[in-house]
Formats: structure tokens, sequence, C-alpha cells
């Protein structure tokens, strides 16, 4: 994106007065604003303009950049014991302009660390992708679990690796099963 200004004597020149920019995003001098976000948050900036007049001009803009996780896992149905099974679901979306190769993975780790994979699945998750289902689940012997949900996505010709993870707050108890 391009920060345009109206009036003044050219060249212009941009610049970062104060705050900051989402890492992975640069503003060049001339209000050239480009990059990828390397992460989701509201970023608060304000950037200044000045033209070549004798005696110059120039004048500040404060903004607000709310960047998004361009890929997001929310739970679904969270992780929840049934019986001497580990189950739920998750639910994945996709707003980048890519397709995305993605990996899906969730595993339920014991107290001694031993890990029990519990759902898989890889596929190509189209892009513009609202929201996509993803179930888990597996019958586990007696024991304290807790789950993790990992989902790696990514664009091999641009080089983008997009991640995201959840977690249950603690373990999960099975008392059904051997």
């Amino acid at each position: 994106m391009r920060l345009t200004a109206r009036g003044g004597v050219p060249p212009l020149h941009w610049h970062l007065e104060k705050g900051a920019l989402p890492p992975g995003i640069k503003l060049d001098d001339n209000g050239l604003l480009h990059g990828a976000a390397e992460r989701p948050g509201e970023f608060q900036f304000t950037a200044s303009v000045t033209d070549a007049g004798k005696p110059q001009q120039s004048v500040q803009k404060a903004f607000l950049i709310r960047v998004r996780s361009a890929m997001t896992l929310i739970w679904k149905a969270p992780a929840h014991v049934n019986g001497s099974r580990i189950e739920g679901s998750v639910e994945v979306s996709n707003t980048t302009p890519d397709d995305i190769d993605l990996t899906f993975i969730v595993l339920a780790v014991a107290p001694n660390g031993r890990a029990t994979a519990i759902g898989y699945q890889r596929f190509s998750l189209k892009r513009g992708t609202p929201a996509k289902e993803l179930p888990f689940g597996e019958t586990l012997p007696h024991g304290g679990y807790v789950v993790h949900v990992d989902a790696v996505g990514e664009v091999p010709p641009k080089n983008l690796i997009y991640r995201e993870r959840l977690q249950t707050a603690g373990p999960l108890q099975v008392t059904v099963g051997p």
C-alpha cells in the first residue's frame, strides 16, 4: 500500500515518527508500506510526510493497523473425555490469498511425557476457506492427558509457513478402560 498526500513540493519524503509498525512491515521514504506481518495484533504509529519546498512543509498522521492471523485455529468441540476416549474438533480457516498445504496433528500427552497421536490429517486448505471442521479422537488407557493441537500451513512457492496451536488448560482424566 502506498501512503499519499496532496499538495506540497515534490518529492515527498515519508518517515515513521512514533509508535511501531507490525514486525515484518516497512515504510519506505517514498510512502510505500510493504511486507508481511509476522504476528497478529493492533499496531499504532504516526507517520510524517515532508515536502521539498523552501521552507519545508510537514504533516503528521496517526494510523492503526489491525493484523489478523492469516490462518486461524479455534475449538469447535473442545477436547473432552467420552468413556475411554478423548475426542473433540477444531475449526481451521485460511484467509490468505494462497492455497495452504495443511498438516494437522493432535497429541494426548501423559504426565511421563509420552505422546499418543489422536488425530492427523494432511490436505490442501483452499484460500478463502472460512471454517473447516477437523474432528479427532482416540481410545486411551486410564490416566491424565494434556491435549495439544497443532496446525502448520505451508505455501512452498512463497516460502511461507503459518502455525497455530491450541492446548487444553490441564490434563483430561480418562477413568474408564484398562
